[in-house]
Protein backbone atom coordinates (compact mmCIF):
# COMPACT_ATOMS: atom_id res chain seq x y z
CA UNK A 1 0.00 0.00 0.00
CA UNK A 2 0.93 3.17 -0.82
CA UNK A 3 2.03 5.27 2.65
CA UNK A 4 -0.18 7.94 1.17
CA UNK A 5 -2.94 5.95 0.87
CA UNK A 6 -3.09 5.44 5.16
CA UNK A 7 -5.99 7.67 6.83
CA UNK A 8 -7.09 9.27 3.42
CA UNK A 9 -9.04 12.29 4.37
CA UNK A 10 -12.25 11.29 2.50
CA UNK A 11 -12.49 8.20 4.71
CA UNK A 12 -12.64 9.91 8.10
CA UNK A 13 -16.67 10.47 7.37
CA UNK A 14 -17.67 6.86 6.17
CA UNK A 15 -20.13 5.03 8.15
CA UNK A 16 -20.87 2.13 5.86
CA UNK A 17 -18.47 0.15 4.17
CA UNK A 18 -19.25 -2.37 1.23
CA UNK A 19 -17.08 -5.47 0.26
CA UNK A 20 -17.67 -7.96 -2.15
CA UNK A 21 -16.84 -11.18 -1.24
CA UNK A 22 -15.00 -13.89 -3.75
CA UNK A 23 -11.77 -12.60 -4.19
CA UNK A 24 -11.68 -10.18 -1.56
CA UNK A 25 -12.89 -12.35 1.62
CA UNK A 26 -13.42 -15.83 0.35
CA UNK A 27 -10.46 -16.73 -1.57
CA UNK A 28 -12.33 -18.29 -4.90
CA UNK A 29 -9.17 -19.31 -6.55
CA UNK A 30 -7.69 -21.23 -3.24
CA UNK A 31 -10.79 -22.89 -2.49
CA UNK A 32 -11.92 -24.19 -6.38
CA UNK A 33 -8.43 -25.30 -6.34
CA UNK A 34 -8.97 -27.61 -3.35
CA UNK A 35 -11.80 -28.88 -4.71
CA UNK A 36 -10.38 -29.34 -8.02
CA UNK A 37 -7.95 -31.21 -6.85
CA UNK A 38 -10.37 -33.66 -5.14
CA UNK A 39 -12.26 -33.93 -8.15
CA UNK A 40 -9.18 -34.89 -10.71
CA UNK A 41 -8.82 -37.83 -8.41
CA UNK A 42 -12.37 -38.77 -8.05
CA UNK A 43 -13.34 -38.78 -11.82
CA UNK A 44 -9.20 -40.31 -12.66
CA UNK A 45 -8.79 -37.06 -15.00
CA UNK A 46 -5.45 -38.68 -15.89
CA UNK A 47 -6.86 -41.50 -17.76
CA UNK A 48 -8.44 -39.03 -19.56
CA UNK A 49 -4.79 -37.96 -21.31
CA UNK A 50 -4.60 -34.32 -19.35
CA UNK A 51 -0.82 -33.35 -17.70
CA UNK A 52 -1.69 -32.98 -14.71
CA UNK A 53 -4.33 -31.76 -12.33
CA UNK A 54 -2.12 -28.38 -12.32
CA UNK A 55 -2.70 -27.63 -15.82
CA UNK A 56 -6.21 -28.53 -15.52
CA UNK A 57 -6.71 -26.00 -13.12
CA UNK A 58 -4.91 -23.23 -14.45
CA UNK A 59 -6.67 -23.92 -17.74
CA UNK A 60 -10.12 -23.94 -15.67
CA UNK A 61 -9.51 -20.95 -13.75
CA UNK A 62 -8.14 -19.01 -16.51
CA UNK A 63 -11.63 -19.45 -18.60
CA UNK A 64 -13.55 -19.19 -15.07
CA UNK A 65 -12.02 -15.64 -14.73
CA UNK A 66 -13.11 -14.55 -18.40
CA UNK A 67 -16.39 -16.28 -18.11
CA UNK A 68 -17.23 -14.57 -14.58
CA UNK A 69 -16.03 -10.92 -16.28
CA UNK A 70 -18.91 -11.65 -19.13
CA UNK A 71 -21.56 -12.08 -16.50
CA UNK A 72 -20.40 -9.15 -14.58
CA UNK A 73 -21.10 -7.81 -18.04
CA UNK A 74 -24.47 -9.13 -18.71
CA UNK A 75 -23.01 -11.00 -21.80
CA UNK A 76 -23.49 -14.12 -20.24
CA UNK A 77 -26.05 -15.53 -18.24
CA UNK A 78 -25.61 -18.19 -15.36
CA UNK A 79 -26.43 -21.27 -17.11
CA UNK A 80 -24.25 -20.09 -19.65
CA UNK A 81 -21.46 -19.65 -17.38
CA UNK A 82 -21.82 -22.47 -15.08
CA UNK A 83 -22.65 -25.22 -19.33
CA UNK A 84 -19.48 -23.61 -20.20
CA UNK A 85 -16.56 -23.24 -17.82
CA UNK A 86 -15.66 -27.05 -17.69
CA UNK A 87 -16.77 -28.19 -20.68
CA UNK A 88 -14.40 -25.50 -22.25
CA UNK A 89 -11.67 -26.53 -20.15
CA UNK A 90 -11.56 -29.86 -21.04
CA UNK A 91 -11.94 -29.37 -24.66
CA UNK A 92 -8.71 -26.87 -25.05
CA UNK A 93 -6.80 -29.74 -23.29
CA UNK A 94 -7.86 -32.12 -25.81
CA UNK A 95 -10.79 -34.10 -24.28
CA UNK A 96 -13.48 -35.58 -26.90
CA UNK A 97 -16.76 -34.12 -25.86
CA UNK A 98 -17.78 -37.45 -25.15
CA UNK A 99 -15.24 -38.35 -22.64
CA UNK A 100 -16.30 -35.70 -20.21
CA UNK A 101 -18.01 -35.92 -17.05
CA UNK A 102 -21.20 -34.88 -16.93
CA UNK A 103 -21.36 -34.57 -13.93
CA UNK A 104 -18.43 -32.46 -12.71
CA UNK A 105 -20.07 -29.14 -12.77
CA UNK A 106 -22.63 -30.68 -10.41
CA UNK A 107 -20.30 -32.08 -8.39
CA UNK A 108 -18.12 -28.64 -8.41
CA UNK A 109 -20.93 -26.89 -7.38
CA UNK A 110 -22.06 -28.45 -4.35
CA UNK A 111 -18.34 -29.33 -3.18
CA UNK A 112 -16.53 -25.89 -3.33
CA UNK A 113 -18.65 -23.67 -1.52
CA UNK A 114 -18.67 -25.31 1.67
CA UNK A 115 -14.76 -24.39 1.67
CA UNK A 116 -13.39 -22.24 4.20
CA UNK A 117 -10.45 -20.46 2.88
CA UNK A 118 -10.39 -16.73 3.01
CA UNK A 119 -7.68 -14.37 2.98
CA UNK A 120 -5.10 -13.80 5.50
CA UNK A 121 -6.62 -11.76 8.20
CA UNK A 122 -9.87 -11.15 7.09
CA UNK A 123 -11.26 -11.90 10.64
CA UNK A 124 -9.43 -9.61 12.28
CA UNK A 125 -10.03 -7.25 9.82
CA UNK A 126 -13.82 -7.77 10.04
CA UNK A 127 -13.79 -7.68 13.52
CA UNK A 128 -11.98 -4.38 13.97
CA UNK A 129 -14.08 -2.72 11.09
CA UNK A 130 -17.80 -4.16 12.36
CA UNK A 131 -16.89 -2.25 15.72
CA UNK A 132 -16.53 1.12 14.08
CA UNK A 133 -18.67 1.04 10.99
CA UNK A 134 -21.64 -0.33 9.61
CA UNK A 135 -20.53 -3.46 7.05
CA UNK A 136 -22.34 -5.21 3.95
CA UNK A 137 -21.65 -7.34 1.41
CA UNK A 138 -22.49 -6.91 -1.96
CA UNK A 139 -21.65 -10.16 -3.97
CA UNK A 140 -22.32 -10.96 -8.20
CA UNK A 141 -21.65 -14.78 -6.71
CA UNK A 142 -24.89 -17.03 -6.89
CA UNK A 143 -27.40 -17.25 -4.26
CA UNK A 144 -27.43 -21.09 -3.35
CA UNK A 145 -23.22 -20.81 -2.79
CA UNK A 146 -23.61 -17.70 -0.93
CA UNK A 147 -25.08 -18.45 1.87
CA UNK A 148 -23.09 -21.63 2.48
CA UNK A 149 -19.89 -19.45 1.79
CA UNK A 150 -20.94 -16.92 4.35
CA UNK A 151 -22.17 -19.44 7.21
CA UNK A 152 -19.85 -21.50 6.88
CA UNK A 153 -16.36 -19.24 7.56
CA UNK A 154 -18.06 -17.31 10.38
CA UNK A 155 -19.05 -14.29 8.55
CA UNK A 156 -22.56 -13.75 9.31
CA UNK A 157 -22.11 -11.88 12.70
CA UNK A 158 -20.15 -9.00 10.63
CA UNK A 159 -22.70 -8.15 8.21
CA UNK A 160 -25.76 -5.92 8.67
CA UNK A 161 -26.61 -7.35 4.40
CA UNK A 162 -26.09 -9.15 2.08
CA UNK A 163 -27.11 -8.08 -1.05
CA UNK A 164 -26.60 -11.05 -3.66
CA UNK A 165 -27.06 -9.91 -7.13
CA UNK A 166 -29.14 -12.77 -8.60
CA UNK A 167 -31.62 -12.40 -5.85
CA UNK A 168 -31.89 -8.32 -6.95
CA UNK A 169 -31.65 -9.37 -10.64
CA UNK A 170 -29.12 -6.41 -11.40
CA UNK A 171 -25.18 -7.35 -11.27
CA UNK A 172 -22.56 -5.27 -10.45
CA UNK A 173 -21.15 -2.50 -12.08
CA UNK A 174 -25.32 -1.30 -12.47
CA UNK A 175 -25.99 1.46 -10.72
CA UNK A 176 -28.91 0.20 -9.64
CA UNK A 177 -27.57 -2.64 -7.62
CA UNK A 178 -25.35 0.31 -5.33
CA UNK A 179 -28.82 2.27 -5.12
CA UNK A 180 -30.34 -0.80 -3.85
CA UNK A 181 -28.06 -1.35 -1.24
CA UNK A 182 -27.48 1.81 -0.67
CA UNK A 183 -31.41 2.21 0.69
CA UNK A 184 -31.34 -1.13 2.43
CA UNK A 185 -28.43 -0.07 4.70
CA UNK A 186 -29.87 3.72 4.83
CA UNK A 187 -26.56 4.84 3.89
CA UNK A 188 -25.93 8.23 1.94
CA UNK A 189 -23.09 8.01 -0.72
CA UNK A 190 -20.93 10.40 1.00
CA UNK A 191 -21.13 8.04 4.27
CA UNK A 192 -19.97 4.55 1.87
CA UNK A 193 -17.55 2.82 0.04
CA UNK A 194 -16.78 -0.53 -1.86
CA UNK A 195 -14.31 -2.73 -1.41
CA UNK A 196 -13.39 -5.34 -4.12
CA UNK A 197 -11.23 -7.14 -6.46
CA UNK A 198 -12.42 -6.40 -9.92
CA UNK A 199 -11.83 -3.29 -11.01
CA UNK A 200 -14.88 -3.36 -13.61
CA UNK A 201 -17.92 -4.49 -11.02
CA UNK A 202 -16.39 -3.18 -7.73
CA UNK A 203 -14.36 -0.54 -8.47
CA UNK A 204 -15.67 1.46 -11.41
CA UNK A 205 -19.05 0.20 -10.79
CA UNK A 206 -18.96 2.14 -7.27
CA UNK A 207 -17.42 5.09 -8.76
CA UNK A 208 -19.64 5.26 -11.62
CA UNK A 209 -22.37 5.99 -9.16
CA UNK A 210 -20.45 8.48 -7.26
CA UNK A 211 -19.66 6.06 -4.70
CA UNK A 212 -15.45 5.98 -3.26
CA UNK A 213 -13.66 2.71 -4.01
CA UNK A 214 -10.91 0.72 -2.63
CA UNK A 215 -9.44 -1.26 -5.21
CA UNK A 216 -8.02 -4.74 -3.30
CA UNK A 217 -5.25 -5.88 -5.16
CA UNK A 218 -3.36 -8.74 -3.74
CA UNK A 219 -1.65 -9.91 -7.03
CA UNK A 220 0.10 -6.23 -6.86
CA UNK A 221 -1.13 -6.04 -10.78
CA UNK A 222 -0.62 -2.71 -11.62
CA UNK A 223 -2.62 -0.51 -10.46
CA UNK A 224 -4.91 2.14 -13.43
CA UNK A 225 -4.11 5.47 -12.98
CA UNK A 226 -7.80 6.43 -12.46
CA UNK A 227 -8.15 4.13 -9.36
CA UNK A 228 -7.55 6.01 -6.54
CA UNK A 229 -6.81 3.87 -3.73
CA UNK A 230 -5.55 0.44 -3.59
CA UNK A 231 -4.51 -2.49 -0.81
CA UNK A 232 -2.63 -5.80 -1.76
CA UNK A 233 -4.13 -7.28 1.98
CA UNK A 234 -6.73 -6.67 4.15
CA UNK A 235 -4.81 -5.96 6.71
CA UNK A 236 -4.20 -2.75 5.10
CA UNK A 237 -7.32 -1.16 6.32
CA UNK A 238 -6.69 -1.58 9.66
CA UNK A 239 -4.67 1.45 9.02
CA UNK A 240 -6.72 3.24 6.33
CA UNK A 241 -10.07 3.10 8.44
Amino acid sequence: MNPSEIKHPKFEIKKHIFFDLDHTIWDFDRNAEETLQELYITHNLDDLGLQSADVFIATYTRNNHQLWADYHMGRITKQALRETRFRKTFLDLGVEPDLIPLVFEDEYVRICPTKTNLFPHAHEVLQYLSKRYQLHIISNGFKEATGIKVANTGLTPYFQNIIISELVGINKPDKAIFEHALNLAGATISESIMIGDSLEADVYGAMGYGMDAIYFNPAELEKPADVPVQITSLRDLMEML
